[in-house]
C-alpha cells in the first residue's frame, strides 16, 4: 500500500465517488469528502459507511470549490484530488451540463493548480462521441459529433484537465463507460443509464427502437471502475499522464436482446434501422415513452464502437470484466430480485450450446 494520503473526492456521495473513498478509507487514507449538502455516504449495497472519511459542505461550481477557512485550509492541503463529481442523468437542459461538468471540472483543476495537488479526473469512454470502430486510450479530439449535451461537457471538461496536464499539472484520467451493478451479484444501488431503457423494453413499452444489432452496448461494473480509480490514486506515479478506459466486455443488441429473451416475463423490443425509423409511427403511449426517455439514449444503439484498454490492463492489478451477456443475466436477475423489473418468475436454463458467449461455458 502507498503511504497514507490526505484525498479530496469530490462528488464522494455518488455511486463511483462513495465507492472510491470506501477503498480508500479501508486501506488506511484520510478521505476529505466533498459533497453539496451534507448526508450519509451510500455505498452500492446500500449501506452508509461509518464514520472515518471527513465531509466538506462544497460546490464544485465556485472558486475554492466553495470553502472557506479551515476546510479550505484542509483541502488545500491533500496529496491528492480525486474528481468525480459529475451530472450524468440525460435529458437536463444543457446549462446544467455545462456548470457542473465544464465549470465545476475547470474549478476543480484551478484548484489543483493553485496548491500543486496531483488530479486524477474521472471523465468517461463516451468523449469518443457517436462514432463506429476503435476508441483509443490517447485519443480525445479526433472530429467526433458528441452524442448529447452530457457527452459534449464531458469532452469540455477532459479538454480541461489535458490542458493544464501540458501546462505542468500531474494528471491520470479514468475514463468508465457505462457504469452498471457488481461483477459477482449484479446490485446497483442507483437505477440510472440504461436500466431506466431496460424497464420500459422489458415492460413492452417501447416495442420498436431505431438502433442496429451488431451496435455494442459497453456495460462496465461499478466496483472495477472503483478499484481502478483507486489503484490510480494510490499509485500515482506510475499513473501520471495515462488515460485509461475503465470498460466492460460490451455485447451487441443482437445478444442484449437474445438475453431478454431468456426471461419468460420480459418483453423484447424490435430494433430497426434508424433510416426506416418513424417516431411519428409510434402508438401515443410508446411515442411518449420513446420522446421521454428512448430518444435520450438512441445513439447508444446505433454505435459500433469497441474500446481499446491496451493502457488499462498493462496497468490494472485487477483482471478486466469478461462475459458480457452472462454479467448482463447478474445485472437482470438482481432487478427481479428487487422488484425493479416486476415480480417474476427467473429466467428459464439455457443449455450450454445455446448461449450467446463462449466464455459462459464454464
Amino acid at each position: 500500500m502507498a503511504d497514507t494520503m490526505t484525498v479530496l473526492v469530490t462528488g464522494a456521495s455518488g455511486l463511483v465517488g462513495a465507492e472510491v473513498t470506501a477503498r480508500l478509507t479501508a486501506a488506511g487514507h484520510h478521505v476529505l469528502a466533498l459533497m453539496h449538502s451534507n448526508g450519509d455516504i451510500v455505498r452500492n449495497n446500500g449501506r452508509a459507511l461509518p464514520a472515518g472519511p471527513r465531509r466538506l459542505t462544497g460546490d464544485v461550481t465556485r472558486p475554492r470549490l466553495g470553502l472557506d477557512g479551515e476546510q479550505l485550509r484542509a483541502a488545500a492541503a491533500a496529496d491528492r484530488i480525486v474528481h468525480c463529481a459529475a451530472l450524468t442523468d440525460f435529458g437536463l437542459p444543457e446549462q446544467r451540463y455545462q456548470d457542473v461538468n465544464v465549470t465545476g471540472t475547470r474549478q476543480v483543476v484551478a484548484f489543483a493548480r493553485t496548491h500543486r495537488i496531483p488530479l486524477v479526473h474521472v471523465s468517461t469512454a463516451y468523449v469518443c462521441g457517436a462514432r463506429d470502430g476503435i476508441a483509443y486510450e490517447d485519443e480525445l479530439d479526433v472530429g467526433q459529433r458528441p452524442g448529447n449535451a452530457y457527452e459534449l461537457s464531458k469532452l469540455q471538461g477532459e479538454r480541461l484537465v489535458r490542458q493544464a496536464a501540458a501546462e505542468g499539472l500531474a494528471v491520470a484520467v479514468v475514463r468508465p463507460s457505462i457504469v452498471a451493478g457488481a461483477a459477482r451479484t449484479g446490485r446497483v444501488r442507483d437505477f440510472k443509464t440504461l436500466y431506466p431503457v431496460v424497464k420500459l423494453i422489458t415492460k413492452g413499452l417501447a416495442r420498436t427502437i431505431p438502433g442496429r444489432y451488431d451496435a455494442a452496448l459497453d456495460l462496465v461494473p461499478v466496483d472495477y471502475v472503483a478499484d481502478l480509480v483507486t489503484d490510480v490514486t494510490t499509485r500515482f506515479e506510475q499513473a501520471r499522464g495515462l488515460t485509461l478506459h475503465a470498460v466492460g466486455q460490451a455485447v451487441t443488441l443482437r445478444d442484449f436482446s437474445a438475453v431478454l429473451a431468456e426471461y419468460p416475463s420480459f418483453q423484447v423490443a424490435r430494433f430497426v434501422p434508424p433510416s426506416a425509423f418513424s417516431a411519428a409511427a409510434l402508438p401515443d403511449r410508446e411515442r411518449a415513452y420513446h420522446q421521454r426517455i428512448i430518444s435520450l439514449y438512441e445513439s447508444y444503439f446505433s454505435r459500433r464502437v469497441h474500446f481499446d484498454a491496451t493502457t488499462t490492463a498493462a496497468f490494472s492489478r485487477h483482471p478486466a470484466p469478461t462475459g458480457g451477456p452472462a454479467y448482463l443475466r447478474r445485472l437482470l436477475d438482481h432487478c427481479l430480485k428487487v422488484g425493479y423489473l416486476g415480480a417474476a418468475a427467473p429466467r428459464e436454463p439455457v443449455p450450454a450450446l445455446a448461449r450467446t458467449d463462449g466464455r459462459d461455458r464454464a
